[in-house]
């Protein structure tokens, strides 16, 4: 009787592996999965070449794994099962408290780099006002919500080690106007509101608007009001960056929000779409997975804006990742001119296209997790 057990055991796990393995094979397969945010791995091709190096086995197992059917399904389960049996970190995303996802900091490895490129910015636009910005990411500023085992490198000290090494270089040129603006206490302090999303990476609208009014205010200006602002609720669905590190689909969705004003009167051209158009935003991402890039319409070489009831006549540069793409709206308000850059695909000298074109001020904007790994830091001359 156990014999019979066993074979009809065998037989039904077969079929089942069977049955998962065609499925697999028929089922249409995707570039891109929206879910995680990333190119899937192609059909691996057959050489030679890759049967004798090890590769067309390992390709071939990834792409197996990327194009299995069921997988999201499967990865949420996992994550689930991981969860219930008491882990608090999954893919060095640690579960915090009040549902946040708070990606672990392990310290900059690439100190030296950042503190290159920034001396290089400042001896190449001294003729211009320059506000340079490392903004905490969640880790620093929401700390009290993360595990009580959780291990991290100190944030803050990492900040003040890059504008130390700096400042003396700084004072060292005989001209120009450079000044690092700490944002930290301001974020630390605005409250209970979200600062930031709970499954992604990025600052909360409200918390791009906390962080204007200190950087505006570095320049000069008086930073506008909340009042002045009327917000809405552009999407209930965000599922951002740190859901697909954890793959867990029950997690509830984010609130994401903008701040729009009617003082603004916009003519914005996006170099890699060649579009032309009168708002910083893109509503077809708010029905796709990868909402956040509604702020901007996601990343671009170089964006130029033109605000024809701006403050002041001033031009701004911004070089920047992608936290300040949902506070440019509020530096619109201020310069009448603001040219964007994104120095990871920007392939002119930037600080040439300052000096050319009429620049007035600068901010260098990167939060402190992004800017340890981003390339185009190394592009800055």
């Amino acid at each position: 009787m156990n014999r019979v057990i066993k074979t009809i055991l065998v037989i039904v796990l077969a079929g089942i592996t069977l049955s998962f393995s065609v499925a697999t094979i028929l089922a249409p397969k995707k570039d891109f999965s929206e879910n995680e945010n990333r190119v899937l791995e192609p059909a691996p091709e057959f050489t030679v070449e890759n049967v004798k190096d090890g590769s067309f086995m390992s390709n071939t197992e990834t792409y197996v794994s990327d194009h299995f059917i069921l997988r999201d399904y499967f990865m949420t389960v996992r994550t689930l099962y991981e969860l219930a049996t008491g882990r608090n970190r999954i893919n060095n995303i640690y579960m915090c408290k009040d549902g946040y996802y708070i990606e672990e900091y392990d310290g900059l490895q690439n100190t030296d780099r950042i503190i290159l490129a920034v001396k290089r910015l400042m001896e190449r636009t001294t003729q211009t006002r320059v506000r340079a910005v490392l903004a905490p990411t969640a880790v620093t500023v929401y700390a009290d919500k993360l595990p009580a085992t959780a291990k991290n490198a100190d944030q803050e000290a990492d900040r003040l080690a890059v504008e130390n090494a700096t400042k003396a270089f700084a004072d060292s040129l005989s001209e120009g106007d450079f000044a690092w603006v700490d944002i930290t206490d301001a974020l630390k302090n605005a409250g209970d509101e979200q600062l930031f999303y709970k499954l992604d990476h990025h600052w909360t609208t409200y918390g791009a608007y906390v962080a204007y009014c200190e950087i505006i205010k570095s320049f000069g200006f008086e930073p506008l009001s909340r009042e002045q602002f009327k917000e809405e609720i552009v999407s209930t669905e965000f599922r951002g960056t740190f859901a697909s590190k954890v793959n867990d689909l029950t997690a509830k969705p984010d609130v994401m929000k903008a701040f729009f004003s009617d003082r603004l009167s916009l003519s914005v051209k996006y170099s890699d779409k060649k579009l032309e158009t009168d708002t910083l935003y893109a509503p077809e991402y708010l029905s796709k997975k990868d909402k956040y890039s509604y702020f901007l319409n996601n990343q671009n070489t170089f964006v130029e804006i033109h605000n024809a009831n701006a403050q002041t006549e001033k031009v701004l540069a911004v070089i920047k990742d992608s936290y300040a793409n949902c506070m440019i709206p509020f530096l619109c308000e201020h310069f009448e001119t603001i040219y964007v850059f994104d120095t990871r695909y920007y392939r002119g000298k930037v600080t040439d296209f300052i000096a050319e074109n009429g620049v007035t001020d600068v901010l260098f904007l990167y939060n402190m997790h992004t800017i340890d790994n981003d390339p185009g830091v190394g592009m800055i001359r």
